[in-house]
């Protein structure tokens, strides 16, 4: 392992454990550029928000937010034409040139990050799901783009998986947001509920909060299912740990749901044992599917929401 992909795994190991753990299901190769991806990621999402792996860095950036974002914008605009000068972008360089990763989603998944800084309101629930697009969707693009994928209907259901893990962690993390003064439920499923200048950090108010996360993971379950059929089309082992991240993030929404109003009373997460009974569940699924070709019983993408037609022609931007 060199020192760009020792860099990378590290990243990904203190950044995101069941991330981390689901990787290690893939071949080394794929395993080593879906490092590089995320440690890309992982550096957007701390620089926006000064942080270092999500927590408050030990200095304060001078720089604002605004003026963070356009130095990642041309940073990353310079490794795509391979120009670099740290070990982040030195990873990133390499994962477009050696799996093709289209600079459109680059540029797009950096949008999302405009989206925080421009402080977007999200009015209705295509709102938010267009910002878990460009956070998460179009990650999921990359990643399946890493695994070989080139057919626009699979990376379409690579998409949808993206979106359901954000709207997951939308609905875990939603004070959490709201403490940050982001929220990303859609205004008017809040005001419905009788939210207008309501605080929503109040805790008398969870029963009204709880009502829109439950409707939200209503809509993650429709994109988890459209996923699913996306799994079915990739390599064996991208499959399997394509499939055990799904069952983890899906859980943690029944986890939400289970846990009712109490949801946010802590940070809710997925238990050592059910991962690995997601494993060797996730195995047996991907076994069959894989006999059989497909998997059985899957909805169309009617009436869900689909990522921009400017996207979705990825293999122009790959070397036949």
């Amino acid at each position: 392992m060199d020192d760009i992909v020792a860099f990378s795994r590290e990243r990904i190991e203190k950044g995101s454990k069941s991330f981390a753990a689901a990787a290690r299901l893939f071949d080394p190769d794929t395993r080593n550029h879906a490092y590089m991806l995320y440690a890309w990621c992982r550096h957007c999402d701390d620089t926006i928000d000064d942080q270092d792996l999500g927590f408050a860095a030990s200095g304060q950036d001078p720089a604002s937010p605004a003026e963070r974002l356009q130095q990642l914008r041309k940073k990353t605009q310079l490794a795509v034409r391979g120009e670099w000068d740290e070990p982040v972008f030195g990873a990133l360089a390499r994962v477009v040139s050696e799996c093709n990763i289209s600079e459109t989603n680059l540029m797009e998944h950096l949008d999302g990050f405009a989206m925080d800084v421009d402080e977007r309101q999200y009015e209705t629930l295509e709102d938010t799901l267009s910002y878990c697009y460009h956070v998460a969707g179009v990650v999921g693009v990359m990643m399946a783009t890493i695994m070989g994928v080139r057919d626009s209907e699979t990376l379409d259901r690579a998409s949808d998986l993206g979106i359901a893990f954000q709207i997951t962690n939308i609905a875990r993390d939603v004070m959490d947001d709201v403490a940050l003064g982001r929220v990303y439920l859609p205004a008017e499923w809040l005001r419905e509920e009788g939210f207008n200048d309501i605080d929503l950090s109040d805790p008398i108010h969870r029963d009204k909060i709880y009502a829109v996360t439950d409707r939200l993971l209503a809509i993650a379950d429709q994109f988890y299912l459209s996923a699913r059929h996306g799994i079915a089309s990739l390599p064996f082992r991208s499959a399997w740990a394509i499939a055990v991240a799904r069952f983890v993030y899906r859980d943690i929404g029944r986890l939400v749901r289970q846990r009712g109003t109490s949801a946010w009373d802590s940070r809710t997460s997925v238990s050592s044992s059910r991962k690995l009974f997601g494993v060797a569940r996730s195995l047996a699924t991907i076994a069959r599917s894989h006999g059989h070709g497909r998997i059985e019983n899957i909805p169309s993408r009617d009436g869900l929401w689909t990522r921009p037609r400017s996207t979705r022609a990825v293999a122009q931007h790959v070397r036949k």
